[in-house]
């Protein structure tokens, strides 16, 4: 099982539209795909809507999609409170991970890629190489929620399709 993780719980973020785009490719590739979004769940504590979340994607996935809004030149809290809140052991060791930042500007978030890709090598999870940081989101995110740019596209297929054989 895969399941993508858009990183943050701001309403109408465009990060909830990247994650959606990410879940609609994998979804061509595989059915066993699942989209978590922080925007509607409570991760401050280990609520029984949390605990129901954790026991049915977090913890049957063998890999993970996280999707990283660049926040104060890194990811949002949330995520962060998310993955503290939940049971380490059985939700991320040794689980794979794959990762794609946004940002505004032109760096794509990859500071916030390499802050997470810390926490998750500390978490023993192996972190997939080929990190996408999508600069300038808002010139590149088209209102359907596709990508204006081919290459962006072509990236992103590149990347889904090596993080599948991963």
């Amino acid at each position: 099982m895969i399941t993508i993780i858009s990183g943050t719980n701001r309403a109408g973020s465009n990060t909830l539209k990247v994650a959606e785009y990410y879940y609609n490719i994998v979804r061509q590739r595989t059915s066993d795909v699942h989209l978590f979004s922080l925007k509607d769940m409570d991760v401050h504590y280990r609520s029984e809507a949390f605990k129901q979340v954790e026991s049915e994607w977090l913890i049957p996935s063998e890999k993970f999609i996280f999707v990283l809004p660049e926040y104060n030149g890194s990811f949002p809290g949330i995520l962060k409170t998310m993955m503290d809140s939940s049971d380490i052991r059985k939700c991320w060791w040794h689980k794979k991970a794959l990762l794609v930042g946004l940002a505004d500007g032109r760096g794509g978030n990859a500071r916030g890629l390499d802050h997470l890709s810390n926490i998750l090598h500390y978490l023993k999870m192996h972190v997939h190489y080929n990190k996408l940081p999508i600069s300038k989101i808002n010139e590149e995110l088209l209102e359907d929620g596709s990508f204006k740019h081919d290459s962006t596209r072509i990236n992103i297929d590149q990347q889904i399709d090596a993080f599948m054989q991963f």
